[in-house]
């Protein structure tokens, strides 16, 4: 077999770089296999990644054993969790992109032949899947697993606990030492924190893309299931070289119909549309905003996890996982069950072997949450481009909800205006100049909504704004309105005691100001310009496009 690596372990000219290779540790047999690189996105400062040092081992034991020589090597990771609410939140986002460069720079600067992906977090997952389908070479995905839901007096309680926990105690619903047991119990072991919240969204749609194994999504970083899936892994990308399939013979159009199908039936977070936008576009594939409309439409919300609900990753993945849900949609002819996966198996063959949906945590299609999905696009005066809202996490009383506009020009304004009480029953709160540009970054708001639930008001108030929020934001929150502030979007002319129309089931953002008057305000309006101290995050502001199409920098 002829391997992308002979380039540089082949011939006299290559004596040079043997030698090396051979500093590395290969040997003489080693030249004429082949090179997996195995992307490792361990660091010690993210729940979900402080085990991948030693989770990659077996991994790498089955390359060997099947005929290939592991490299390993690292990316960069960033927690949202520990990044959320202060300046360090800007460098979420643009991590994606530096992730993907980095895994694009090493395999081709070493022409590795294959890859096994080793992610688990927030940005960490889509940066890997957009560096995937640019390098189209052989590529599995193994991540390091979902946390355990932690337990206070008999409930479950997760991480978004402790922020909703704030907003209590500034009720004063609860006190310090009632908190500080939350915060203690929140987290009890590794892994990508326990609800459906952004990193697990986009585990789970990794089985549905088809480059990952089944489970990979939901069994836990902590179960010894584990460690199976991630040798069986590392078998697996051995005989994707063997047979040469590559990303891009696996996911097409139909993947991400596929992906944004299952999202939408299982209410996954809103940063779903962002990332799978990024990673379409990298495979060369067009996918607008208005697509996901008529899945949602069609797809019904059959299974609500944390923050919609009670129940948690481990709970999904006791019913059966992912295959289940596919399962579910297949029967309603909702999916294309013929896709390919890196597995072996079509989705319908994946699905067959999986047991019925329970009921409780898995609907039925007869029996669903709701009868349309769980994620929703928004258009309107307000949001020309279109914007994002999670209706698994709404009230049903706020699916549509007509209030005043109270502005803030950043996350912190924001919160200081919930904390304070400006912000009263019937206000719709704008935070503005937190987009992809603006930010820069377009830090997720998990502060301003836990805070907004924490103090009474979830079922009173709604959020916009043209930044994002975090998987474990509940509530009527709507995000990625474009084009934002300071792309000279029409939320940069919203001023205080605006009327604003939230209308879910129309798909509606509105602004209630008369025409005239709104066309006067854009012709005047000047977006405000930030001080950026950081040399890449201002040349981040100057290439990253609008949320609508994934905020992926301009090539």
């Amino acid at each position: 077999m002829e391997l992308r690596s002979d380039i540089i372990k082949k011939g006299i000219e290559r004596a040079p770089h043997r030698a090396l290779l051979r500093a590395c540790g290969l040997s003489e047999e080693d030249m004429d296999k082949p090179l997996i690189g195995i992307a490792n996105s361990y660091i010690d400062i993210i729940p979900g990644h402080v085990h991948l040092r030693e989770f990659v081992e077996p991994i790498k034991e089955e390359i060997r054993k099947a005929g290939g020589v592991p490299i390993e090597f690292n990316v960069i990771g960033v927690d949202d969790g520990i990044a959320m609410g202060h300046y360090g939140m800007r460098y979420s986002l643009p991590s994606r992109e530096l992730i993907a460069d980095c895994i694009e720079t090493v395999v081709q600067a070493h022409q590795l032949d294959a890859l096994v992906c080793v992610p688990n977090c927030d940005k960490i997952v889509p940066g890997m899947l957009m560096a995937t389908m640019r390098l189209n070479i052989p590529t599995i995905f193994v991540s390091g697993g979902p946390m355990k839901a932690g337990e206070v007096e008999g409930k479950k309680v997760d991480l978004i606990s402790v922020f909703e926990g704030i907003g209590k105690l500034k009720k004063g619903e609860i006190d310090e030492g009632q908190l500080a047991v939350i915060e203690q119990n929140a987290c009890p072991t590794c892994g990508s924190c326990a609800g459906l919240f952004t990193a697990n969204s986009m585990n789970c749609l990794t089985e549905v893309l088809g480059l990952a194994l089944p489970g990979n999504g939901t069994i836990l970083a902590v179960d010894p299931r584990r460690e199976m899936l991630a040798r069986e892994a590392g078998r697996r990308i051995m005989e994707l070289l063997k047979n040469n399939i590559k990303p891009r013979d696996i996911v097409d159009k139909r993947a991400f119909d596929n992906a944004f199908a299952v999202d939408i039936a299982m209410g996954g977070s809103s940063n779903t549309v962002l990332h799978l936008l990024a990673i379409a576009r990298e495979g060369g594939i067009r996918y607008d905003l208005a697509d996901i409309n008529e899945i949602s439409k069609r797809t019904p919300n059959i299974c609500k996890i944390a923050p919609s609900s009670h129940y948690h990753i481990e709970d999904l993945d006791r019913v059966g996982g992912i295959p289940t849900i596919l399962k579910e949609l297949l029967k309603g002819g909702l999916i294309d069950g013929d896709q390919p996966t890196v597995s072996g198996k079509t989705l319908r063959e994946i699905a067959e072997s999986a047991p019925d949906a329970d009921g409780e945590v898995i609907r039925s299609l007869e029996d669903p949450y709701s009868k349309e999905g769980g994620i929703a696009i928004l258009f309107g005066n307000l949001a020309p481009e279109g914007a994002v809202v999670k209706t698994a996490g709404v009230d049903e009383k706020m699916l549509v909800f007509k209030g005043r506009a109270i502005c803030f020009d950043s996350e912190e304004e924001a919160i200081e205006g919930i904390m304070g009480g400006k912000v009263k029953p019937g206000h719709v709160v704008v935070i503005r100049y937190e987009g992809p540009k603006g930010g820069p970054g377009m830090r997720e708001m998990l502060s301003p909504t836990s805070a907004i639930m924490g103090m009474g008001l979830g079922d009173k108030v709604a959020l916009i704004t043209d930044g994002r929020f975090s998987g474990g934001t509940r509530g009527a929150c709507v995000g990625h309105v474009s084009p934002e502030a300071s792309a000279y979007g029409p939320i940069g002319i919203v001023r205080d005691g605006d009327e604003i129309l939230i209308d879910i089931p129309s798909r509606k953002l509105e602004l209630l100001v008369d025409e005239d008057e709104i066309k006067r305000r854009l012709k005047n309006f000047k977006p405000k310009e930030k001080d950026i101290p950081s040399p890449w995050l201002r040349r981040y502001a100057k290439l990253v496009k609008s949320a609508s199409e994934g905020a992926v920098l301009e090539s």
